[in-house]
């Protein structure tokens, strides 16, 4: 195995500008032309490192972490030397998560933007296979999934794999952490022996060099170091806050906070034009920029940015490619990005000339392992931060209020309005003070001057029960019937999965696999009890028939879990001694005397 080890250097430099460009790899015009229009100007490291052997035909190890342009570094080769003809899948990309899979499959549509006639079609748990069955019979050339899906489809003979050309498998050590390793090995022995492979993983455990040994074929080692990924001038901290509640978050951040001007990052077209929407009738100077607008409106708007015209951009990763305004004090991530790469990109638009610059990154519970990547990866740790209270948001508001009366006293037109003023007060013998209360109310909404206070929350009435009323709880008990999920209220019932610990299965495992093929979040699972040979979990009560149908051909180390409710234990076993007495009706067996 050849190894070529590189280092990678983030923020605006981890392209490397000294290096190579993408047009001396040796890319074609198309591809170019989408490159451009996506805003990379040069190659990161490990595109510079993997392009090269990928186009010569070699087999592929990417050692590096998510977030260094690895899907540029596959993507770009493979559509290269495509065969875009026929309705039959020539390439293969297998995504330990679905949010993988539709990311992956996006950016190969960005890249194959010019490239007429190229299907590209993620399949993954949790969507409708009517959808999937439809974009592979009209035909996929790329197709993009998670293993377990993949092995659905292997199965019922809706997805053949006999013209496959390239088989990629991205981030092979979550894939395995979840329990994919025998679909994974099962689909690689299925696909034909002459295809091209590339591996990417963030580490290279035993499992994954035993894969990488027995289905590649001389592969190129390519090991990418990750480095200080962020400016030093940039301040960073996060704050956790529910989906809900971030316009309100957002909200008090824009009052308390003293920012020059401001990018808001998400994740849609849709939400920039929302966001921006609901900002302005709040008051604030915000306007979009997606890729849908045109570009001597983007021209515009970003001009007025910088003349101080507007202080607020609500943008897309996309839109924001290339943007340089100095000055930008503050970016904010109303939506957390899937990569560090993007977080990188994004926060590298404040800091800018050797100014300093705020990072501000909203959380929501659910996302607290993609705010660990980000740290990981960038090897910058982010401050926490608390919300501005109410109290803050009232007394910057009272601030600002005698601020703009202090700046007026100096206004060139203040003798004008003092005889107006002066010759009210004498018709109608009213002091000065309430004139001018009443010139407030009319430059002011009174009603909402002040934020108010939220509700305390509703505490329910707890039951005073006395030690011998309190029922010992036993799991078995407490899963016979449907609970609630404490965080999301959501109603919960237990099912029983065939495996367990003589399978070596861990929760993350469970997690990974269910939530993946049934199209579930994190938040939706309650208790996991891993017992012998079985394993039960809690799960909402009410799962779509198509979401159990797939969660029942579901995989975890190879073995299906055969999902299904959780009948309970033996009920003579989930009743203590006085209460089988109490069932049988309450009377002692008597005691048989001794033989005198």
């Amino acid at each position: 195995m050849s190894t070529n080890q590189v280092d990678s250097v983030s923020g605006d430099n981890d392209r490397d500008t000294d290096g190579p460009s993408f047009a001396d790899l040796g890319i074609d015009d198309r591809i170019l032309a989408a490159i451009a229009d996506v805003g990379y100007e040069s190659p990161s490291p490990i595109q510079a490192a993997t392009i090269p052997p990928l186009l010569s035909g070699a087999d592929v190890v990417g050692l590096a972490q998510t977030g260094t342009g690895k899907t540029a570094a596959f993507a770009i080769p493979i559509l290269m030397g495509l065969e875009a003809t026929g309705r039959t899948p020539r390439a293969l990309v297998l995504a330990p998560t679905r949010e993988l899979a539709i990311q992956v499959a996006e950016a190969f549509g960005r890249y194959a933007a010019h490239i007429p006639g190229l299907h590209v079609l993620p399949i993954y748990g949790g969507q409708s296979y009517g959808v999937q069955l439809s974009g592979l019979r009209r035909g996929a050339h790329v197709v993009v999934g998670t293993p377990g899906r993949v092995i659905d489809h292997l199965e019922k003979g809706t997805l053949d794999l006999s013209q496959l050309q390239y088989l990629v498998l991205d981030e092979a050590d979550e894939m395995l952490k979840m329990g994919f390793q025998e679909d994974v090995e099962r689909i690689l022995a299925d696909t034909p022996s002459d295809k091209q492979v590339a591996l990417f993983s963030a580490t290279m455990p035993a499992a994954i060099r035993k894969i990488s040994k027995q289905y590649l074929h001389d592969p190129v080692e390519i090991t990418v170091k990750a480095k200080t990924s962020t400016a030093t001038n940039i301040t960073q901290r996060w704050v956790l806050v529910s989906h809900q509640r971030k316009l309100d978050a957002l909200t008090r951040v824009l009052e308390v906070e003293s920012f020059e001007a401001m990018i808001i990052f998400v994740r849609t077209k849709q939400a920039t034009e929302e966001l921006a929407e609901k900002l302005r009738a709040r008051g604030f100077s915000a306007a979009a920029i997606n890729g849908d607008i045109a570009q001597n409106q983007r021209e515009r708007t970003i001009g007025q940015l910088k003349s101080g015209a507007l202080d607020i951009l609500v943008a897309t990763d996309v839109a924001a490619r290339g943007l340089d305004v100095d000055r930008i004090s503050h970016v904010v991530n109303y939506d957390i990005p899937h990569d560090t790469e993007s977080y990188v990109h994004r926060i590298g638009r404040t800091g800018r000339a050797g100014r300093s610059g705020e990072a501000l990154l909203f959380v929501a519970p659910r996302e607290r392992h993609l705010l660990k990547s980000i740290e990981r990866a960038t090897r910058h740790p982010l401050t926490e931060m608390q919300l501005p209270s109410v109290e803050d948001v009232n007394a910057q508001r009272v601030s600002k209020f005698g601020d703009a009366i202090t700046e007026n006293l100096t206004s060139s037109n203040l003798p004008l309005f003092r005889k107006l003023i002066e010759d009210y007060e004498r018709e109608h013998n009213i002091p000065l003070a309430d004139i001018a209360a009443a010139l407030a109310v009319g430059s002011y909404d009174g009603d909402n001057f002040f934020m108010e206070p939220e509700p305390e929350p509703v505490e329910r009435p707890q039951r005073d029960r006395t030690p011998r009323e309190r029922p010992v709880r036993r799991f078995d008990e407490e899963r016979q019937g449907a609970t609630h999920h404490r965080a999301t209220g959501t109603e919960l019932a237990t099912y029983r999965i065939s495996v367990g610990k003589r399978h070596r299965v861990v929760p993350g495992a469970i997690v990974g696999a269910i939530a993946n093929e049934g199209g579930l979040r994190r938040s939706d699972f309650g208790h996991i009890s891993i017992r012998p040979d079985h394993s039960l979990v809690e799960l909402p009560a009410q799962l779509p028939e198509e979401t159990l149908e797939a969660l029942r051909r579901t995989r975890i180390s190879g073995v299906l879990i055969q999902l299904q409710l959780d009948q309970g234990a033996p009920q003579h076993r989930a009743f203590s001694r006085g209460q089988r007495r109490e069932r049988e009706g309450g009377k002692r067996p008597e005691r048989r005397k001794p033989r005198s």
